[in-house]
């Protein structure tokens, strides 16, 4: 074997970098192809989705350009009632309040109008309870006095009775 040359190496090292080259054209056009391809198919993902999206965006935004104002007046007109309520209840709550700021004050005067006629009856009852008692105790008294002396009156004069201190066997004896 000879040995080989500097241009013979050298043509087969500028060969195979020729054929590597060549190779790696041939990847990156394969490649190319294959991206451009996926590109197409995308593009036309891309159109279908887009043809059947923009009639309902339309749809979407016409509906919205129809509906916005009339949702900006229910806002309003929800704003404007929760503000009434907010001062109705305001006015219902004073209302109350004042309410039972009056009923406090009638009952209370209403207990003490009681308190008072309960203690009136009471002191009235107890006067008419001593007015009625002490004259009927006192003829009550009387009834049974004038029933005593009748009945000492009607009964018989009985002899006053002598208490015996000594037994009839005693009799002769004498102490």
């Amino acid at each position: 074997m000879s040995y080989l040359s500097q241009e013979t190496l050298l043509l087969i090292f500028v060969g195979a970098t020729g054929a590597a080259v060549l190779l790696q054209a041939a990847v990156l056009l394969a490649l190319f192809l294959s991206v451009r391809k996926s590109t197409k198919a995308m593009q036309q993902q891309i159109e279908e989705v887009r043809i059947a999206v923009m009639p309902v965006l339309s749809r979407t935004k016409e509906f919205l350009d129809r509906v916005g104002p009339k949702l900006e007046s229910v806002a309003t007109d929800l704003a404007e009632l929760a503000h009434g309520l907010r001062a109705q209840s305001a006015e219902l709550e004073e209302s109350a309040t004042e309410i039972m700021g009056r009923v406090r004050r009638q009952a209370s005067r209403l207990d003490t109008m009681c308190t008072g006629l309960l203690d009136t009856a009471d002191r009235a009852t107890r006067v008419v309870t001593e007015v009625i008692q002490l004259p009927l105790r006192q003829i009550s008294a009387l009834a049974a006095s004038a029933k005593a002396v009748l009945g000492a009156l009607r009964a018989p004069v009985r002899q006053p009775r002598h208490a015996e201190t000594h037994s009839p066997a005693d009799r002769d004896m004498f102490v």
